[in-house]
């Protein structure tokens, strides 16, 4: 009787209010071990409040938000799944091109996680806070009912707005890189198409994740259950295949965006009960619609197979149906098409026969060297061996972990890779209490625009602390900036400041834009960027950050008395009340490989294209 006491019967009879308490304590995968024990445990671990409890913990969204996604999912322990599978995503993730600041922010939107981009812009006459931050979507990952993950590139292409499919592999738990790539997959028998198991397709006994360590910089997980894995990885094929065989994918797979699911992609910010509720039913509603296109295509036809994924059967075919084949390839791609209509298959075959001739010819010449005859079969070799691995193609989302080196918490990039890279954020703590984001612009008062300056450059920093020789430095790494032509490369510290060296230069100003006295609370001496050897080698010239009373940050340049300030922002309150604007073309959108100095955004509608230059004033 004492044994049976103490025992699971115990647990049983508790309470679910108490148990759920008692779980706080414990990981997911506890919870899954658990409940292996015995039936009695089973059932009593698979509470739904529990799991609601395990879901809390996570901290991706508020808790009564959690109740409205769980109308459109079939249980919160599945909800725990997908948000386990997404949370690393949480985050700013950066590419280096364009100079002027490319930063897209991975925030939580409705049973689905939202990439945005952060549009370079001026700030507008109201400031941070009241201003609409204008912003672009560029993916979105929506929970299915089950748990598992519907993946959607955004992008925008001859005047219409396109959905492209896709799937999400593993997510690494320390995941640093995102890639856009392309995944050839194995079919099960009568032709239904196997999915990419992410994370949420895992047993419960896996659900706290399993991370795999990478090799060489790359991913060793290469192979999921039920598919084989590719001989050659995508990011092993030559730029120029990896580019075409993106371009095929999305040509072929996207799917025009109706009204509706153009709707909003989360709640609007507010206090407005009423509006909030009418969000969330457009919300379910643009959910159930995109879940549809995703499983039956955009005619939410059900079909024998999955849309998101292309065949290549007859493509295997004719790459390895002769030898004559490799030298039809040039003259091929030298002639022009007759005008026909073709069929997806023939599409391909076309496509891939364009890749292929393009590596093989030198500046359209018939004429190979051997050495050149050589590299082309190479290069043939590895897009066959690559395709050889699956009997279908799609387009996949990998986050995974590179050793990655970096320069003031600026991530070194490659330039030929379809990627985002993650950027580590410090959490503020007391010895480390401005590291974070802040955003600001130039100029006294912070924030708001003089007669001869309607508008102000908005600037996003990511402060960080570094240790160096025995001194604790405040680095500012610029990661946007909203003029029109750069001023400052991405990554580069607009500003160093060493904070154990107290500054004892006065703050120039008596008063704040709303005439209320200024009190400095601290002042630390650093250096701020200025003209130097070169774009890529800024110099430095000597200034003081200053701390106010109000939160806010101050630099300035001790000889030319130009002044940075900032506060600290809350990316997704501004999202939400922001300014959404059209995306670019899909493979562009994801990340924009092409060197640019301009605001290549500077199209779009409201954007303007003369922007002042702070530069003149402080370098």
């Amino acid at each position: 009787m004492l044994s049976e006491s103490c025992g699971s019967s115990l647990l049983v009879a508790l309470p679910d209010d108490i148990f759920a308490i008692i779980s706080r304590s414990l990981l997911p995968r506890d919870i899954c071990n658990l409940g292996m024990c015995c039936k009695s445990l089973c059932a009593l671990v698979s509470s739904e409040k529990v799991w609601l409890t395990q879901c809390d913990i996570l901290g991706i969204v508020p808790c009564g938000d959690l109740v409205e996604w769980r109308k459109g999912i079939s249980s919160y322990k599945a909800l725990c799944r997908f948000l386990i599978s997404v949370q690393p995503l949480i985050g700013i993730w950066v590419h280096q091109n364009p100079e002027l600041g490319n930063v897209v922010y991975v925030m939580p939107g409705f049973v689905s996680v939202v990439g945005c981009r952060i549009i370079p812009q001026e700030l507008g006459p109201l400031g941070i806070d009241d201003g609409p931050l204008r912003w672009a979507p560029v993916f979105e990952i929506i929970g299915d009912f089950d748990g598992s993950t519907a993946f959607f590139l955004h992008g925008k292409e001859k005047g219409y707005d396109y959905l492209y499919p896709g799937s999400v592999k593993a997510v690494e738990r320390s995941c640093n890189v995102l890639l856009l790539e392309v995944e050839p997959k194995q079919q099960r028998n009568g032709g239904n198409l196997l999915q990419s198991k992410s994370f949420v397709h895992y047993s419960d006994k896996e659900i706290s994740g399993k991370v795999r360590r990478s090799t060489n910089g790359l991913s060793r997980s290469q192979r999921v259950s039920g598919e084989t894995e590719a001989v050659v990885p995508f990011s092993k094929l030559p730029f120029s295949d990896r580019r075409k065989l993106l371009d095929i994918i999305t040509s072929q797979v996207r799917l025009k965006v109706p009204d509706l699911s153009s709707g909003p992609l989360f709640p609007q910010f507010g206090d407005d009960v009423k509006n909030f509720q009418k969000d969330l039913l457009l919300l379910l509603e643009r959910r159930s619609l995109l879940l549809k296109m995703y499983k039956f295509g955009g005619d939410h036809i059900e079909l024998p197979s999955d849309p998101t994924q292309l065949e290549l059967s007859e493509i295997r075919k004719t790459l390895d149906s002769s030898s004559s084949f490799h030298s039809s390839l040039i003259g091929d791609h030298c002639h022009k098409q007759t005008a026909k209509t073709k069929t997806l298959r023939g599409y391909f075959r076309d496509s891939l026969r364009q890749i292929l001739g393009k590596s093989s010819s030198i500046n359209g010449s018939h004429a190979i060297s051997k050495n050149a005859s050589s590299g082309s079969e190479n290069r043939h070799a590895q897009l066959l061996e690559f395709l050889n691995s699956g009997e279908t193609i799609g387009l996949t989302l990998h986050a995974c972990t590179m050793k990655l080196s970096s320069y003031r918490a600026w991530p070194n990039m490659h330039d030929s890779r379809f990627a985002l890279y993650k950027l580590p954020m410090q959490a503020p703590r007391p010895d480390q209490e401005y590291a974070g984001l802040w955003g600001g612009t130039f100029g006294w008062p912070p924030g708001r625009p003089s007669e001869d300056k309607p508008g102000k450059a908005l600037f996003f920093l990511l402060l960080s602390y570094e240790e160096s020789r025995g001194q604790r430095l405040l680095i500012a790494t610029k990661i946007l900036e909203g003029t029109h032509y750069v001023l400052h490369p991405n990554g580069s510290a607009m500003f160093i400041v060493n904070m154990d060296e107290p500054s004892l230069d006065p703050f120039p100003w008596d008063t704040d834009a709303d005439s209320l006295p200024v009190i400095v609370k601290h002042a630390f001496m650093g250096e701020g960027i200025a003209n130097g050897y070169g774009f890529r080698y800024p110099g430095s010239k000597p200034g003081s950050l200053f701390v106010t009373e109000n939160g806010l940050l101050a630099f300035i340049w001790k000889e030319s008395r130009a002044i940075l300030t900032l506060q600290r922002l809350n990316l997704q309150e501004l999202l939400k009340k922001g300014e959404r604007v059209p995306a670019l073309p899909p493979i562009a959108n994801f990340s924009y490989l092409t060197k640019s100095y301009s605001n290549v955004f500077a199209g779009f509608a409201h954007t303007s294209t003369s922007l002042s230059s702070p530069r003149q004033n402080h370098v």
